[in-house]
């Protein structure tokens, strides 16, 4: 049986600038074919605007609140919101609230900084050329 404790997980910064501590994914557990993680912004926090060529997300919303697009669709986001983000779909979340904002984040597959494309400032540009690396499909082997 595997099980770990939040408090125990060194957090890194993802692609899209959220604060993550990974629970359970392939690189630290027998899990392959997803990964969860608890991701926090700070008062005031944002991501950057972003999409998955890949991987689908659930958000599930554990403290604070915040806003969430997907596309052109907002929506206000608090404790108890559980949020679907299929592969491909431009998402931004931000901190609206006095406290930070924490979530449970199930991507599947896991979450990869390459299957993350910014889609908002400087990193905009190159991060579509790199997505686009990723979908292209082989060639085709004679």
């Amino acid at each position: 049986m595997e099980v770990t404790q939040l408090d125990r997980i060194t957090p890194f910064v993802t692609k899209d600038g959220s604060e993550i501590r990974e629970l359970l994914a392939y690189r630290n557990s027998s899990i392959r074919h997803q990964s969860l993680a608890e991701a926090r912004l700070p008062v005031g926090g944002a991501t950057q605007e972003h999409y998955h060529p890949l991987a689908e997300e659930i958000y599930y919303f554990t403290a604070g609140l915040g806003r969430i697009r997907i596309e052109a669709e907002v929506r206000e986001v608090g404790p108890g919101d559980a949020v679907a983000i299929p592969p491909g779909r431009r998402h931004k979340l931000w901190n609206t609230g006095a406290g930070a904002l924490h979530l449970l984040c199930c991507c599947a597959p896991a979450y990869e900084h390459s299957d993350t494309v910014i889609t908002e400032g400087e990193a905009a540009p190159q991060a579509v050329q790199a997505a686009e690396a990723i979908c292209r499909p082989d060639p085709v082997q004679p």
